[in-house]
């Protein structure tokens, strides 16, 4: 069995630039255990682009 945490990555307005280094959450989720397992994006906004993307993470309960 597996525990899973999503972390929501709100995107600019203009060009669509995460605000936040995805980089950053993903190591920092792995040093706490976690494993990255997807990125999705579940929403969109005007002219079809995401207006978020979410980074999802598991890992064994214990």
């Amino acid at each position: 069995m597996y525990e899973y945490h999503f972390v929501k990555v709100e995107l600019n307005a203009w060009g669509s630039k995460p605000k936040e280094d995805y980089q950053n959450i993903i190591h920092q989720y792995a040093s706490e255990g976690w494993r990255f397992v997807q990125i999705f994006a579940p929403s969109t906004k005007g002219y079809g682009s995401a207006a978020y993307f979410e980074l999802i993470f598991e890992r064994p309960l214990n």
